[in-house]
C-alpha cells in the first residue's frame, strides 16, 4: 500500500528507490508490518512474514537469504510428516515412503524456493493433523493444547487453513458419530480457543473486506472450462512429475491420465485396506479444498482451482495415500516386482522433473513475472533505458521482481491512469511495461 502511495506519482525513480520497499529500516518494527498486512494485503496472513523479519535482520536482506528461510522450514516437513505417518498407520515404513515422495516431488521442491508463506502452511497442515491423533488417543489437557497451538500457527499462516480445520472437523464429528463424546467436547473446546486466538485477524480480514476483493479479483475471472481441467491435470501430476508442458499439450494430457490413474487406485487401495479412523482423515485433506474452489469455479465462472498453491492440503493427502500404496504393496508378496517398477519410475520422475526445472530460470509458478528474464535480456542491451508502466495494467511486486534483473542506470516511470508521464527529454531508449 505503501508502495503504491509514494511511487504512482510519475516520478523517475532508480531501481533502489523501488528496491529499499523490501529493505528493513530501524523506525518500522514488526506491528508496522502487521499493520500493513492488515490493511493492505488481509488475505496474507502475518506469521510467515514476521518470521522472514526477524531472518533478514539476523542474516541479510539479499534474495536469497530471504528464501532460505522457506527452504528451511520446508525440512520440517519431514518429521511432521513422518510424525503424522505413525500416528495414522502405526508403522514406520509408510512414513519413510512417504518422506521420499516429499522430498523429490517438483510441487514441494518449487514452493520450498519461494519466499512466500507455502512452504509453512505445508508444516502447519501436517503437524495440526498428527497433533489432532495424538490428541485424540492420548486424551490429556496438554495434547489438546498443542492441537490448538497448531490450529492457530496455520490460521496466521494462510486463509485456507480453515478449511483444513473444517476438514479435521467433519472427521471428528463422523467418527464420534455426532455424538457428544469426551473427545468431541475436547475437540470444540481446542477449536474454540484456536478461534479465540485468531479473532485479531479476523477482525483485520473483516475491516479490509474491500481490499480482500481487490487483491484476490483475479481468482473472479472466467477462463475456459477445458483450461480449468487442464490446470487441474497438470497440477495433480506435478506431485510426482513436472517436464515443463504445457497443460494443454497431448503429452501433458497423458501423464495427467496416468498420474489421476494412479491416485484414484491408491485412495480406493487406503479405503478398502485401512479403518475408518485413517482412510477419512485422509480423504477429509483430499476432498474439502477441491469442493470449496472447484464447484464456484464451474457454477459462477473464476480460476480459484487454477492454483495449485491453494491445494496443499489436498496434495499432501494425495501424497499420502500413494505412500500407503506403495509401501503396502512393496511389503506384499503378490506382483511385487510390478510395484518395484512403479515406486522406481515414480521416484526418477520426480528426480529427473527437479533436475530440468532447476535448469530453468522461470517455472510454472511464476506466471506473472514468466517473461521477465527475456524483458530484461532486451532493456540491458541499450543505453539508459526508462521503463513506464501504469498501476491498471501492473503488477506492483513485479515491478520489484523485475528491477533485480536490470542494470543499475535503468529508470523507472511508474502512472496512474488517466494521468500522461512527462518524459524527459534525456531517455531516448523508452519501454512501455505491460501496455
Amino acid at each position: 500500500e505503501e508502495f503504491l502511495q509514494e511511487n504512482f506519482d510519475g516520478r523517475v525513480m532508480s531501481i533502489a528507490d523501488l528496491q529499499k520497499y523490501q529493505q528493513l529500516t530501524p523506525e518500522r518494527g514488526p506491528q508496522d508490518l502487521i499493520r500493513s498486512l492488515a490493511t493492505g494485503a488481509p488475505n496474507h496472513p502475518p506469521l510467515y512474514y514476521i518470521m522472514v523479519r526477524f531472518w533478514v535482520q539476523l542474516f541479510g536482506n539479499s534474495v536469497a537469504i530471504t528464501r532460505s528461510l522457506s527452504a528451511i522450514i520446508s525440512l520440517l516437513a519431514f518429521p511432521c510428516l513422518y510424525w503424522l505417518c505413525l500416528e495414522l498407520f502405526t508403522v514406520y515404513w509408510v512414513g519413510w515412503v512417504a518422506i521420499a515422495l516429499v522430498a523429490i516431488s517438483p510441487f514441494h521442491i518449487i514452493y520450498a524456493q519461494e519466499a512466500r508463506e507455502y512452504s509453512l502452511w505445508i508444516v502447519t497442515t501436517l503437524l495440526s493433523s498428527a497433533a489432532l491423533l495424538r490428541a485424540m488417543r492420548r486424551q490429556t489437557l496438554g495434547s489438546w493444547a498443542i492441537y490448538t497451538i497448531s490450529l492457530v500457527l496455520g490460521f496466521y499462516t494462510f486463509l485456507f487453513a480453515v478449511l483444513v480445520a473444517i476438514g479435521q472437523g467433519i472427521y471428528i464429528f463422523v467418527l464420534e458419530k455426532f455424538s457428544w463424546t469426551k473427545t468431541l467436547k475436547a475437540y470444540l473446546l481446542a477449536s474454540l480457543a484456536a478461534v479465540i486466538l485468531y479473532f485479531p485477524w479476523i477482525v483485520a480480514v473483516i475491516a479490509n473486506w474491500q481490499m480482500l476483493n481487490m487483491t484476490t479479483s483475479w481468482t473472479t475471472e472466467e477462463i475456459p472450462i477445458s483450461s480449468l481441467i487442464a490446470a487441474w491435470g497438470s497440477n495433480v501430476s506435478r506431485l510426482f512429475i513436472d517436464l515443463g508442458l504445457e497443460p494443454n499439450s497431448g503429452s501433458s494430457y497423458v501423464i495427467s491420465l496416468a498420474t489421476f490413474i494412479l491416485v484414484i487406485y491408491a485412495i480406493y487401495f487406503l479405503c478398502r485396506q485401512t479403518p475408518r479412523r485413517v482412510w477419512l482423515l485422509i480423504v477429509g485433506l483430499i476432498a474439502v479444498t477441491p469442493v470449496v474452489l472447484i464447484l464456484p469455479d464451474i457454477i459462477s465462472g473464476g480460476q480459484r482451482s487454477a492454483s495449485a498453491r491453494y491445494f496443499v492440503p489436498c496434495y499432501l493427502g494425495i501424497q499420502l495415500a500413494v505412500a500407503y500404496l506403495l509401501a503396502s504393496q512393496l511389503r506384499g508378496t503378490q506382483q511385487k516386482r510390478i510395484w518395484h517398477g512403479i515406486t522406481a519410475l515414480v521416484l526418477t520422475s520426480g528426480v529427473v522433473s527437479c533436475a530440468i526445472s532447476a535448469q530453468a530460470q522461470v517455472w510454472w509458478n511464476k506466471a506473472v513475472g514468466a517473461d521477465n528474464p527475456q524483458i530484461a535480456q532486451i532493456i540491458n542491451q541499450t543505453s539508459e533505458p526508462l521503463i513506464i508502466t501504469n498501476l491498471d495494467s501492473t503488477n506492483p511486486a513485479n515491478i520489484i521482481a523485475l528491477s533485480y534483473l536490470l542494470d543499475p542506470q535503468t529508470k523507472f516511470q511508474l502512472v496512474i491512469d488517466p494521468n500522461m508521464p512527462q518524459i524527459p527529454a534525456k531517455f531516448s531508449n523508452i519501454f512501455l511495461f505491460n501496455p
